[in-house]
């Protein structure tokens, strides 16, 4: 049996980073985690080939016709490339197997495909391999159940093309114990933390180090923090053990603002190679959090918080959100401000939207004010939600942040604010042949044909003489300024 295993396309976002890849010489972010985990799940007899259209660029008649079955998996965000392969593999005849949030969330849209798999595999792909194989599998296999993912195999990293990635994953946890009203999380995955045992994380990284792989490991778990505990005694020690000949290797992941509660944890993070963590911070008003129910969000001192995230060594990227019922127009000026007294340089800003499955989607079913689906872009300036605010002022408003936290001069001025407060523990890893000749292609492209080069000089040479130790970082993150000012461009147009 032949399987082909297809990633659809990413369209240009805030997080694909398409156009800060080409410095370092990369096609994609990360690499499909879902599929290759499903690859180490398949019967081993099974031929299997991968295609992430994200690194090869296209998917071929040659890559179909060797294939007996396809194996899909997609994001919403992903829905347009999705439909096109799906086109290609009915054309040609081959049968789709489909999963992943995409499909899980809306299958009934897609008759083309012959087989979902949907929720988590480890309970319904061994179902319909069981029927498959018997002759009678059924169009769709669906669970309300939780998986043990202490029995969940590592993925099947020999089928990416690994050097074509800026980052890897590795997934320890599952579920988060906050019930965020726009938030989906809870409903796929539940509200009980469920981990891998510290053994397989272990094994997992073994594995990416011993394929070559040297760099960035991003723990894709929704809140890598939810259970605290047994980070502290098992996982965070095994990490830093791990890291103790391997520190080239570094750690990002998403956490809750929670995490400053527990200065111990913070440190046994930074210990282990965690050096940047993304949290969903969403508004600085009070009105809003209580809105969407993000209570560990509230009676803070959030900014003070970053704040003492960045103090301890790791990095904030953050989410924000405007369109809440309880928004007034003086919401866009308070995330302006926040944004840049805080010093959180990568900043993720949308219009609520209401994901399928969520709290918020079925209140807004009930009151009449749902617009159909969600486009799966935070930063399009849509929403598929009637806000309170009238729908031209909310765009304006949200349009007006944009125009204002990347301009050249606001975000060059947020990553002054971070160098000035990081206090990083893993400076030590060597630089790669790809960063002096990132460092390189930055110097030509902004520093001298882009007309941010003034700030792009004025920062160098200040972090160069005042930051000597972070003068890496700082040119990473022009590099993502890059990226990030063409999106804004994009949106705004």
């Amino acid at each position: 049996m032949n399987v082909l295993l297809i990633y659809p396309e990413f369209p240009d976002t805030f997080w694909s980073y398409k156009h800060a890849l080409k410095f370092v010489r990369k096609r994609a972010a990360l690499p499909p985690l879902g599929l290759l985990t499903i690859a180490s799940m398949l019967p081993e007899k099974w031929e299997k080939r991968m295609v992430d259209i994200n690194v090869t660029r296209k998917l071929t008649q040659k890559d179909l016709e060797w294939a007996d079955y396809v194996v899909l998996s997609a994001m919403v965000v992903q829905k347009k490339s999705a439909i096109k392969i799906i086109t290609k593999c009915k054309e040609v005849g081959v049968k789709i197997i489909a999963g992943g949030p995409l499909f899980t969330s809306d299958y009934a849209e897609f008759e083309e495909i012959d087989y979902f798999v949907l929720n988590e595999a480890e309970i319904t792909l061994p179902l319909f391999l069981a029927d498959l194989e018997q002759g009678n599998a059924k169009r769709i296999y669906k669970t309300t159940e939780f998986a043990d993912i202490n029995k969940t195999p590592a993925p099947m990293w020999e089928l990416a093309e690994m050097k074509r990635y800026a980052s890897m994953s590795i997934q320890f946890s599952r579920g988060c114990p906050f019930n965020c009203e726009f938030c989906n999380v809870t409903a796929l995955f539940g509200h009980q933390p469920r981990t891998k045992t510290s053994e397989q994380i272990i094994a997992e990284l073994d594995s990416l180090y011993n394929l070559g792989w040297r760099d960035h490991v991003f723990f894709v778990d929704d809140n890598f923090i939810g259970n605290k505990r047994f980070l502290k005694t098992d996982l965070l020690p095994a990490l830093t053990e791990w890291r103790k000949e391997r520190r080239e290797v570094t750690f990002y992941t998403e956490v809750s603002i929670n995490l400053t509660d527990d200065e111990p944890l913070m440190e046994m993070m930074v210990d282990a190679g965690f050096d940047t963590v993304f949290i969903g911070i969403e508004t600085p008003n009070e009105e809003s959090l209580a809105e969407c129910s993000k209570k560990q969000n509230k009676g803070r001192d959030l900014v003070n918080d970053v704040k003492r995230l960045q103090r301890a060594g790791l990095q904030v990227q953050a989410g924000f959100i405007v369109g809440f019922d309880n928004d007034s127009p003086s919401i866009f000026q308070r995330q302006i401000d926040f944004i840049q007294k805080s010093g959180i340089v990568t900043a993720m800003i949308g219009l609520l939207q209401a994901p399928s499955g969520t709290k918020l989607y079925e209140r807004m079913k009930r009151e009449g004010r749902l617009l159909g689906e969600m486009s799966g872009d935070n930063g399009d300036c849509t929403t598929n939600i009637v806000t309170g605010m009238n729908k031209n002022a909310l765009r304006e408003g949200y349009l007006e942040i944009l125009r204002h936290i990347y301009s050249h001069e606001k975000y060059y001025q947020r990553i002054k604010t971070l160098l000035q407060e990081y206090k990083p523990s893993n400076i030590g890893a060597p630089l790669k042949f790809n960063d002096f000749m990132a460092f390189f292609r930055s110097t030509y492209i902004l520093g001298i044909i882009s007309n941010e080069r003034f700030h792009y000089w004025k920062l160098l040479i200040w972090a160069y003489i005042r930051k000597p130790k972070l003068f890496p970082l700082a040119v990473r993150l022009t590099i993502s300024g890059h990226h990030l000012h063409k999106i804004r461009d994009q949106y705004l147009r």
